[in-house]
């Protein structure tokens, strides 16, 4: 197997050149990182990690804490992590939380102790509702890089990657009334949530500057107990929506199916969108047209910052550490058959 010296020797570089670019140090020119590492590529170069991890005093590895690895979503993004990882040379240890406060307060107590290089982490839906975030500000006093990413919190300075959730709500509530739907509705099982909030919030708003008015009433919200089926099924017997927007993608799917056993011709009756991973829309009849987060997208950029942030600190570059950044990352509108593509 190569080593780094000898890629340094047929390069022409110095051994400390091969390392940075390796790690995509900003020192070294894209041009020469592509040089190094298509090279390292093609000597199937592997670097030995547990020397570099007690030379560097760097364990070339990533902490992610998710709240669900079952949602669809997070393993989507996940998948985008370790994607990202593999190319920046980083492994990655995974912990789900199960939406429970004690146990993000663990995973973070475990990566402190030196186990891992950076975090990057979405926040548990019992931290939210409990307002609790002291966990996080004591970890991002530990000098070990941080990124959050879809559920965020101002309270903590840290580097964050998001979609505009109130924005993608109210353009497609736009949308729907272009294509002449004049009684909207809307269905949350994320209503306690930041992102859940933030996308009611958005329909709101729609409904305001498009209608003159805002109707609560055509706002479903779905609580963990509740029989989303009989909730569903009722709202729309009651309300008589010409549309819903579910702020998930199962309530999306249940939609239809509820529709369609009440004998609803879609999208002509009722135009039905859905939030989330466009894989589940296959499971509607019609296929369900989706608002897709790009999680795989998010997961990758995600790893980006905390990189750059990790490599700011290991290299001593001038970048203020205390500058913060938090990128947005685009939605698309997959087609389905559940409402007018025009």
């Amino acid at each position: 197997m190569i080593t780094l010296k000898e890629l340094a020797k047929e390069l022409n570089v110095s051994v400390s050149t091969v390392s940075k670019a390796l790690n995509d140090s900003p020192e070294i020119s894209q041009q020469t990182i592509e040089k190094v590492k298509k090279l390292a590529s093609e000597r199937n170069y592997s670097p030995n990690k547990i020397a570099l991890s007690l030379k560097n005093n760097r364990t070339l590895t990533i902490g992610v804490v998710i709240p669900d690895i079952l949602n669809r979503f997070y393993s989507t993004v996940l998948n985008g992590i370790q994607e990202s990882a593999d190319r920046h040379g980083y492994d990655i240890i995974t912990f789900s939380t199960k939406e429970s406060l004690v146990k993000e307060m663990d995973s973070l107590q475990i990566f402190s102790r030196g186990t891992v290089d950076g975090i990057i982490i979405a926040i548990s839906e019992e931290t939210i509702n409990k307002n609790y975030f002291n966990h996080l500000k004591e970890f991002s006093l530990k000098n070990i890089p941080l990124v959050m990413f879809d559920r965020v919190t101002d309270k903590i300075n840290c580097d964050k990657v998001i979609i505009d959730d109130f924005q993608t709500i109210y353009n497609e509530v736009e949308n729907l009334y272009k294509q002449g739907r004049r009684k909207i509705g809307f269905i949350s099982t994320i209503h306690d949530l930041n992102v859940g909030k933030f996308r009611a919030n958005g329909f709101r708003k729609a409904s305001f500057d498009l209608y003159g008015f805002f109707d609560k009433n055509l706002i479903l919200k779905i609580s963990k107990s509740d029989d989303k089926h009989v909730k569903i099924k009722n709202f729309i017997k009651k309300t008589g929506v010409d549309s819903v927007i579910s702020a998930d993608i199962i309530c999306g799917v249940i939609t239809i199916n509820i529709a369609r056993s009440l004998g609803l011709n879609i999208p002509r009756q009722l135009a039905v969108v859905g939030f989330g991973d466009k894989t589940i829309s296959d499971y509607s009849t019609p296929r369900l047209s989706v608002i897709e987060q790009n999680g795989n997208q998010i997961g990758s950029r995600s790893v980006d910052l905390l990189v750059d942030r990790m490599n700011s600190k290991w290299f001593g570059l001038n970048k203020n550490l205390n500058v913060f950044s938090t990128e947005i990352i685009p939605t698309n509108s997959i087609p389905g058959e559940s409402k007018d593509n025009t």
